[in-house]
């Protein structure tokens, strides 16, 4: 019982790392950087369609380029989506993996705390409180038939 307490604890540092605010300046450059990156990269892709949407509405494009053209835009919508797809499934897998082997224990460790407690509160139910209440009872029972023989002799 004690063994998964003792591994709990283990598993759980409880020293917090000291958090500089240097730290906090240094991170926060590389957020914007990747925000910028993601403005920049955005921006040039709307160009490019922008670019090739111009050139088809000139005079003389014919639609089987049209159409050729549309079906490279959605083939390469399809291998994107289907990246973020599998993206999805790693995290997904990542997440089980979390939940079985990280949460399931701790759950475990609770609950087994929870039974030893239930038992505890069972004991001293058994062993201190019944004897008390029957204590009280008695010393109840004791002082009426005092209080009984008082009012006789008063």
């Amino acid at each position: 019982m004690t063994e998964p307490q003792h591994s709990l604890r283990e598993a759980i540092p409880l020293d917090l790392p000291d958090f500089e605010e240097e730290d906090y300046q240094e991170k926060e450059p590389q957020s914007t950087g990747k925000k910028i990156f993601f403005i920049i990269g955005g921006l040039l892709i709307l160009t490019l369609i922008v670019v090739v949407l111009v050139m088809l509405l000139q005079p003389g494009t014919d639609t089987g380029r049209v159409r050729d053209i549309f079906i490279i835009f959605m083939a390469l919508e399809f291998l994107l989506i289907g990246g973020v797809m599998i993206i999805l499934i790693i995290q997904l897998a990542r997440l089980t993996l979390l939940l079985q082997n990280e949460i399931k224990p701790i759950l475990e460790s609770t609950n087994e705390t929870a039974n030893t407690l239930r038992g505890t509160t069972a004991f001293l139910s058994e062993h201190l409180v019944e004897p008390v209440l029957k204590l009280n009872q008695y010393m109840a029972g004791l002082n009426k038939i005092l209080s009984f023989f008082k009012s006789e002799k008063d």
